[in-house]
């Protein structure tokens, strides 16, 4: 498999991220574009291809420099036919975005879980170089988590393992987009942060939260970091959660490392800090002693160098 650089595709619910990335896991070239959910499948099959041309055109690049694209997506996926099947935040259902792409580019093209993509980069490039055992939770507008076991990405029997986000905390809590209630990702995430910050605005409690003409996480912890209680109280509400949430992915799988990355991760160090106050409250004690949580060391790049990482990977393989 020759070339000197991989393409890396992270497909969320808000943005489209796109990166050429060489082989040490070096982003070279990024560009990023809202998804546009509304305008459906087709169109953000479109936005990835214009992307993608976007970034060769730039770069200079011609086929033989690129060795594949790599694309995280939201499950549940099927890996084989590389579908995405039916994903809370984005508006598919059995769409393969994988031919489309291979038919265009004349490239190699690997599907994957945004979450275990991510979960790879970390693990190649990042704050798990080194574990043989390690856990990436992504916290974002949902809520993912990829695992690298023994070495090894963990998919799973049906390739959609640890869909955690999905996991239920409350068993009466709010209607989560997956139909079920008191998921995780519908108390933690950074749409939940955002949407309990609206809810404290139109109750006519007293917040610096008001300003804001669009509330987002991003303004939560902002303000909550300047002193307004509401916005502190909504952040330590949400982050209890994924404590709670760390804690039973902890209890299960006995890591080495637990990284925490995705946008609610750049929050700074509450978000850390307050995941490890909960998981000592709830995690056995032999775990919780000997698992090292740490923020993303790819920061916000996981997902996109992680997509990337699906085709380095293949080439050592391919590779002589």
């Amino acid at each position: 498999m020759k070339g000197r650089f991989v393409i890396g595709v992270d497909l969320g619910g808000t943005k489209i991220s796109t990166a050429l990335v060489n082989l040490s896991g070096k982003i070279i070239y990024h560009k990023i574009l809202p998804t546009n959910v509304e305008r459906g499948e087709k169109a953000i099959l479109n936005t990835v291809t214009v992307l993608v041309k976007d970034m060769m055109k730039n770069c200079e690049l011609n086929i033989r420099e690129i060795k594949g694209i790599g694309i995280g997506a939201p499950g549940p996926l099927d890996l084989i036919k590389g579908e995405i099947l039916c994903t809370p935040n984005l508006p598919f259902k059995n769409f393969n975005i994988v031919n489309p792409l291979k038919s265009v580019f004349d490239l190699p093209v690997y599907l994957e879980n945004d979450a275990n993509a991510a979960a790879l980069g970390e693990y190649m490039f990042g704050a798990g170089r080194g574990s043989k055992n390690m856990i990436f939770i992504t916290v974002s507008t949902g809520i993912g988590a990829g695992a690298v076991l023994n070495g090894k990405l963990y998919r799973g029997n049906t390739q959609n393992a640890l869909e955690i986000g999905h996991m239920t905390l409350e068993k009466d809590g709010p209607i989560c987009n997956c139909g079920n209630r008191g998921c995780a990702e519908v108390l933690a995430s950074g749409t939940a942060i955002a949407r309990e910050a609206k809810k404290v605005i139109e109750s006519g409690a007293p917040t610096s939260l008001r300003k804001y003409g669009r509330i987002t996480a991003k303004e939560v912890f902002k303000e909550a970091g300047c002193g307004d209680v509401k916005s502190a109280e909504v952040l330590d509400r949400a982050l209890n959660y994924l404590g709670i949430c760390v804690a039973n992915v902890m209890n299960c799988f006995d890591p080495e490392v637990l990284i925490i990355g995705g946008g609610v991760s750049e929050g700074g160090n509450i978000v850390v800090d307050k995941v490890k106050e909960v998981v000592e409250k709830r995690c056995f004690k032999v775990i919780s002693e000997n698992t090292k949580i740490l923020r993303a060391e790819l920061g916000t790049n996981a997902g996109v160098i992680g997509a990337a990482a699906l085709v380095i990977l293949q080439s050592r393989k391919c590779d002589p």
